[in-house]
């Protein structure tokens, strides 16, 4: 008799490539770049309806701010905690996590009935973001060779430029839909994102051995944030002799302080403070900070400015917006090339004193300004931030080992959000300062048409001394820039280290 033999066993064709194939970590780019896709074109869509939100849900200035805010905190608070389990549990699980809990709180906050509501929302969406940034630029940094780091990270600010763009014009168009709708678009956007996620990202990094949560740092920094962040929104907004404005701006004084002493105690701490004791690292983390202290609160000004200032609908404002993302989006896949192959410290610096020119120029701004000299000043800002972002990130992430990156990439995210998060506070402080109650509500409800140019005064110098203060910040983040250690790079008469190995995956 005659035995055949058996046939193979085949075993089921992965979608994607492997993560040795060199083309893997193109796939990687892929995911993250849906991830800041996602991010940025929430944030767009979410500031272009905020003065459709306090008149449909009866909001005072305060509670509006705070739906940014509140975010920001949450996101801000948790990432480096996601940070740790993600390089504890791996990153995939990790970001395809992060992914789903943004779809549902977005589906929730779609039927928030009032402030308060939409508020715990947003800081669900915020524990869902959190993942989801502190694994983005750890996923590319895993996958990329250091040699290109800065190309990957460029064009994931490009990705999250053409966010910038899309985000404020597809809010315009949603609100005149419904406000809701600026919510529940996310929920697609993220069941998209975690599916092509599932199917093609693979486990690069060790697993860390680390596996203690800091629960009393994460505490001490929640409190220290979110009173110094309340102390200045509340402050500027409603006075400054309040008890909660004091006590909050105490609570601020011991906490963050407190925290910092916790974290340089403790044996395995929610930040890790060693990660700055790289001068390149702790130096690129400070113009990271400036960065997002300078540049975040622009779009939260200019949609109060079209709208509130100028009149123009939700929809023409978002479009108005659309320059200062269109410079990051040119600016952002170059600068990184420039700097894979030159270094980054001269770029990041001139990047940020671009900015400072754009938001300089941006003080002659008044009610009957020609949209040709904003779109030209916000296109100006946009190329500063994007000649900054992706050598500045690449830096950063190029100078640490790569089971420690998601760590990393969550201490990245805490410095720029927490810039990101006093940017808006101390900004609402000095726009609102002295300004009269009616006049705040007319230009934050979108109600230009109320308001005469007379009674527009103080608000436009308000805004005008805020714009001034950013300019000073981001000449101060040129100065830090330029002040740190070279980026070595690749073949480029810099001190190039040897070419960093690509990982293996680990099952």
């Amino acid at each position: 008799m005659i035995t055949l033999p058996s046939p193979a066993v085949q075993t089921p064709r992965r979608f994607g490539v492997d993560a040795s194939h060199d083309h893997y970590k193109w796939w990687a780019l892929s995911c993250t770049s849906l991830g800041m896709l996602l991010a940025t074109i929430n944030s767009g869509t979410l500031i272009i309806a905020l003065p459709d939100l306090e008149r449909h849900l009866h909001t005072s200035l305060l509670t509006l701010v705070w739906v940014i805010l509140v975010y920001m905190i949450a996101s801000t608070v948790l990432v480096l905690s996601a940070g740790r389990l993600s390089d504890q549990f791996g990153r995939k699980n990790a970001y395809i996590g992060g992914f789903l809990v943004f779809a549902a709180a977005s589906l929730g906050a779609g039927f928030s009935g009032n402030g308060t509501e939409l508020i715990l929302w947003r800081i669900l969406q915020g524990l869902g973001g959190s993942f989801l940034f502190a694994n983005a630029a750890a996923i590319v940094t895993d996958a990329f060779p250091r040699e290109q780091l800065g190309v990957a990270m460029g064009t994931n600010t490009m990705v999250a430029a053409v966010g910038l763009v899309i985000g404020p014009v597809l809010g315009g168009a949603l609100v005149d839909i419904s406000w809701h709708w600026v919510f529940w678009f996310n929920v697609p956007f993220s069941l998209v994102g975690s599916a092509w996620a599932f199917a093609v990202l693979r486990e690069l990094s060790g697993r860390s051995s680390e596996t203690a949560f800091d629960a009393l740092g994460t505490i001490t920094f929640v409190i220290g944030l979110t009173g110094l962040v309340l102390g200045i929104s509340k402050g500027g907004i409603e006075g400054w002799n309040g008890g909660l404005v004091i006590g909050s701006l105490i609570a601020a004084a011991i906490f963050l302080p407190l925290f910092v002493v916790i974290e340089s105690r403790h044996r395995q701490p929610m930040l890790d403070l060693s990660i700055f004791n790289s001068r390149l690292f702790s130096a690129a983390a400070a113009a990271s900070f400036l960065n997002g202290l300078a540049r975040f609160s622009l779009m939260f000004v200019f949609v109060f400015y079209f709208q509130g200032v100028q009149g123009d609908t939700p929809i023409t404002a978002g479009i108005k917006l659309a320059p200062l993302a269109l410079g990051m989006l040119i600016a952002s896949p170059l600068a990184g090339r420039y700097a894979d192959r030159n270094g980054s410290r001269s770029l990041a610096s001139i990047g940020m004193l671009a900015m400072a020119l754009g938001m300089a120029l941006m003080t002659t701004l008044q009610r009957d300004t020609s949209y040709l000299w904003p779109g030209l000043y916000q296109l100006i800002t946009g190329l500063g931030s994007g000649i900054f972002l992706s050598p500045n990130t690449a830096a950063m992430m190029g100078s640490v080992a790569p089971h420690r990156r998601g760590i990393a990439s969550g201490a990245r995210i805490l410095v720029q959000n927490t810039g990101a998060v006093l940017s808006i506070a101390f900004v609402m402080a000095i726009v609102t300062s002295a300004v009269p109650k009616s006049v705040l509500f007319n230009v934050f409800s979108g109600l230009g048409d109320r308001i005469t140019t007379a009674q527009l005064v103080p608000f436009l110098d308000n805004m005008h001394t805020a714009l001034w203060c950013l300019a000073a910040v981001a000449v101060l983040g040129a100065v830090v820039s330029f002040v740190r250690p070279k980026h070595a790079v690749h073949g480029a008469g810099l001190e190039a280290p040897a070419a960093k190995p690509r990982e293996s995956a680990v099952a």
